[in-house]
């Protein structure tokens, strides 16, 4: 049977203090070794080419049981052999690692340690690869980074990842935070500032109130400035937080008082008593401080009395204003009233015509012309109605005529005069002639018949068949 090395298990981990040896085959009787190459050293380790630490060295075919072995000529032993002389650093220091056996070309007596080039490569025994360093490995926080501030400016919050880790046969796993619960657990949440944020600053003290009086608006200036000390744009600052640059203001009630112009120094008589103007208004008062009471009842006159001297009689012409145009659109004509009066300081006389005849007497009717009309509707009366009653219909003419009375297409279609339109929708009725009656009390029974065809009938039975022939005639103008 080959023999090799135990296997390894987490379970089952070698000590590093005592050095993993690899069981060795048996002496085969007769005290010879394999190949004729010699047996063991003192320290038990193998220093012939027979050995096989791994499994995979050499050892010569087994042969059945019902064939005699082959007597191997004896070799010659060799002066230098494979040494195990131990093996290499573990991979890992902890969480399952590997190391490797080491085999050292040493003299075969003296063991001591010679350049591998003495010994037999193709003899050289395979390096074995085994478990080493079982125990896990502590656990440990795995520390993400920083995520980016939530703010770009002033206070924000950044965030981290923040995982209980553990290694073992070189893998990193995820476990559970129990297994950390021995390391102070790092911060997931910071706050984090990139920079001071701009901020709202007041520039101007507020502006004097817009009225004098009553409630207007006073105004400052309020700017975003940066950290630096530079105006930003507003919305670099937060908007909400932005202080008012405008509000109301009350100055207290508004005053009214009584504004008047200087008078007139023009009279309206060159001669004689006339009378001169001036401009009176109530406004308000924008000089609250003022003791005034406000413009009350007593209106300040706003004419007065002028006399310029005695005025010598004399006769004029005096004319009346033109009265409206006689037409509201194209030519028309308007009239004024012309008369003669002699003035003097007693006042004005009216005189005859004649006695003004040496002055050129103004006219006293003019031609006028607001507006061009342009073209317009024109319409003739209403003809008769085509039905008496009942509801018959009347038309008219309409023609669109321009200025000078000539055909034109130049009205607007939505004002122009309907051209037709019902009329007499009262119902129809009978004459009745007082003399009509019936002289028998069956008549209906004339009407029934029909016997009302009938000049005697008619007669003896006139308002029945005077109905009856109405209802018939309704029929026939339905039908």
């Amino acid at each position: 049977m080959n023999s090799s090395f135990p296997p390894t298990t987490l379970n089952s981990i070698p000590d590093h203090r005592n050095p993993v040896h690899p069981q060795h085959p048996k002496h085969r009787p007769g005290g010879n070794t394999l190949h004729g190459q010699g047996g063991n050293d003192h320290h038990g380790n193998p220093n012939q080419e027979g050995y096989d630490p791994a499994g995979g060295g050499k050892y010569p075919t087994q042969v059945p049981n019902n064939q005699v072995p082959a007597v191997q000529p004896p070799r010659r032993q060799r002066e230098y052999n494979w040494k195990l002389s131990g093996a290499t650093e573990c991979s890992a220091s902890c969480g399952r690692g590997s190391r490797y056996t080491i085999f050292r070309c040493v003299h075969r007596l003296s063991h001591e340690q010679v350049p591998e080039n003495q010994c037999d490569s193709s003899t050289r025994p395979s390096s074995q690869e085994e478990p080493c360093n079982l125990q896990p490995c502590p656990a440990f926080w795995d520390i993400g980074e920083w995520s980016e501030c939530s703010k770009t400016c002033g206070l924000g919050m950044q965030h981290r990842q923040v995982l209980c880790r553990q290694v073992y046969a070189n893998r990193t796993l995820n476990v559970h935070t129990s297994r950390c619960r021995h390391l102070e657990q790092p911060e997931t949440t910071s706050t984090c500032q990139l920079k001071i944020c701009s901020e709202w600053q007041i520039r101007t003290e507020w502006s004097a109130c817009s009225v004098p009086c009553g409630v207007g608006q006073r105004t400052r200036e309020v700017h975003c400035v940066s950290n630096v000390g530079d105006f930003v744009s507003d919305e670099e600052c937060n908007m909400k937080l932005r202080p008012s640059d405008n509000e109301n203001c009350d100055m207290g009630p508004c005053v009214k008082s009584w504004f008047f112009t200087e008078w007139g120094n023009k009279c309206s008589a060159e001669c004689g008593m006339g009378v001169r103007t001036r401009g009176v208004l109530c406004l308000t008062n924008h000089i609250s401080s003022l003791p005034l009471e406000g413009c009350g009842h007593e209106r300040p006159a706003d004419s007065q009395v002028c006399n310029h001297g005695p005025c010598e009689s004399r006769i004029e012409w005096f004319t009346a204003p033109w009265s409206q145009c006689s037409a509201e659109c194209g030519s028309g004509s308007q009239q004024r009233a012309v008369v003669c009066l002699m003035k003097s300081e007693e006042g004005f006389n009216v005189m005859p015509p004649y006695e003004c005849s040496s002055l050129d007497k103004p006219l006293n009717q003019q031609s006028c012309h607001l507006k061009s009309c342009g073209a317009k509707w024109y319409h003739t009366d209403w003809s008769a109605c085509s039905k008496t009653c009942e509801g018959g219909f009347r038309v008219r003419e309409v023609r669109c005529l321009s200025d000078d009375m000539l055909s034109s297409e130049g009205c607007e279609e939505q004002l122009k005069p309907v051209e037709r339109e019902e009329c007499n929708p009262e119902p129809c009725v009978p004459h009745i002639d007082e003399n009509c009656r019936d002289k028998y009390f069956n008549c209906n029974v004339v009407v029934q018949a029909r016997l009302c065809v009938y000049d005697y009938y008619k007669t003896t039975c006139c308002a029945s068949c005077t109905r009856v022939a109405h209802r018939q005639s309704q029929h026939r103008g339905l039908s």
